[in-house]
């Protein structure tokens, strides 16, 4: 089946947005995506009818709650989890990190050994190495391997030993675009009694997340890098979260999930998170699965994996032919199953933001930066104040976008390099 882009595009208000006259083309999305009309819809019906706190017995609370436990069962099933017990949701991967850092640092002690890697956005870097700072804990740094771009399992099992107690992976690099061997590389920590915690932020909108079958304690995501709201979503394993005491209030619920969502939690927008979760689902019944929810996302997966892919290479083979021009991240055409469709490069020469300025002012949207990227762009020695030029392809995105996004780059850079001369 063809993917249905000019319905799926039908579906996002923004894409039709101009400014005065000319057309948005959205390649920030490794930043955050444009929404569909259905999330924008419940956020404003939740507000507008179901706009209460929880815990009575008066119909919007009783109807507020609803919204919660959908949510959760929502992202159950996109996660792939065993319950929506294991669902924890606040404000954002980064805020959520750094509360179970907390509240896992609570059983480690001083000489204990975390590893966290070169390649992960800060979110999963600075809440370990402060937490090891406060705890006297002995950090080990994971290098990725500049052949492959990803993170190999020999390099993990080398700093694994009897004191590891977390290892803190990502799925995906918010620059590079690849992606972990992320079960392998957990089974490898879990055979040194190891707890693994993933940031799956930036794979979640490109890719299925079984959390089950990765075998990992944690797994951390945002919902409006999938086209949902601005929040943030943790799973834990049961077993995991059951036995663990979190930083909370004295008298609130010792219930799961609630004792790790601290204060009230943002009703509108879980009731856009599960608007985010159908838009999923509605895309998988629309090409023939029949099946649970669950099975409806892992078949819009399919097809967008298979477009997204296409348009990815045809971005990669291209900007390839600019001389002077360095992607950093796979670009043979047989691995691009193994990364998203991010795409980060540096020119010889030009400063990063120089090139986005130039493609921003025709309202081509996209980054330049670390991006928070900070391990990356030290380990391939690139100036972090520099950083890189970034496009971040979503499956809204169409290929008539992204020739004309390449014939911006390789306009931007012959003018910049005609200037120079």
């Amino acid at each position: 089946m063809d993917f249905p882009i000019e319905a799926i595009r039908g579906r996002f208000p923004a894409l039709s947005l101009t400014d005065g006259g000319r057309r948005r083309v959205y390649l920030d999305n490794p930043a955050g995506t444009q929404v569909p009309r259905a999330v924008a819809d419940a956020v404003s019906r939740c507000l507008l009818t179901t706009n209460a706190n929880l815990g009575g017995f008066f119909e919007t609370t009783v109807a507020a709650q609803k919204v919660v436990d959908d949510a959760h069962a929502a992202m159950a099933d996109f996660l792939g989890a065993a319950s929506p017990q294991e669902i924890i949701i606040g404000a954002n991967m980064t805020t959520l990190t750094y509360h179970m850092s907390r509240t896992l640092g609570r059983a480690m002690k001083s000489g204990d050994e975390i590893i966290v890697t070169r390649m992960d956005h800060e979110g999963n870097v600075s809440p370990w190495l402060q937490l090891a700072e406060d705890l006297g804990l002995v950090v080990r740094w994971l290098a990725f391997d500049e052949r492959s771009w990803q993170v190999e399992e020999a390099a993990l099992s080398a700093l694994l030993s009897d004191k590891t107690r977390l290892v803190a992976l990502n799925y995906a690099s918010n620059l590079t675009g690849s992606i972990n061997r992320v079960k392998a590389l957990t089974a490898i920590a879990k055979q040194a009694g190891a707890l693994v915690y993933v940031d799956a932020v930036q794979f979640a909108p490109h890719g299925l997340v079984d959390v089950q079958n990765l075998g990992c304690d944690f797994l951390a995501c945002s919902a409006y890098k999938f086209f949902g709201p601005h929040m943030g979503i943790l799973w834990g394993r049961r077993d995991v979260i059951d036995a663990l005491k979190p930083y909370k209030c004295r008298c609130s619920s010792n219930g799961l999930p609630e004792r790790f969502e601290l204060g009230t939690p943002q009703i509108e927008l879980m009731a856009g998170l599960t608007a985010a979760v159908d838009y999923f689902a509605d895309l998988g019944a629309a090409a023939g699965e029949g099946g649970s929810r669950r099975a409806s996302i892992a078949r819009a997966f399919e097809l967008s994996i298979a477009y997204e892919n296409v348009l990815a290479q045809r971005l990669i083979d291209r900007l390839s032919d600019i001389e002077g021009l360095t992607i950093h991240g796979i670009t043979d055409p047989s691995r691009v199953g193994e990364r998203v469709p991010t795409v980060s490069f540096t020119v010889d020469g030009m400063v990063p933001e120089t090139i986005v300025g130039q493609m921003n002012a025709e309202n081509i949207f996209l980054w330049s930066g670390h991006n928070y990227a900070w391990e990356i762009v030290h380990q391939l020695g690139i100036p972090a104040e520099e950083g890189v030029v970034r496009i971040g392809i979503a499956h809204y995105n169409n290929a008539a976008e992204i020739d004309e996004t390449l014939e911006s780059v390789h306009r931007v850079i012959a003018m910049l390099r005609q200037e120079r001369s």
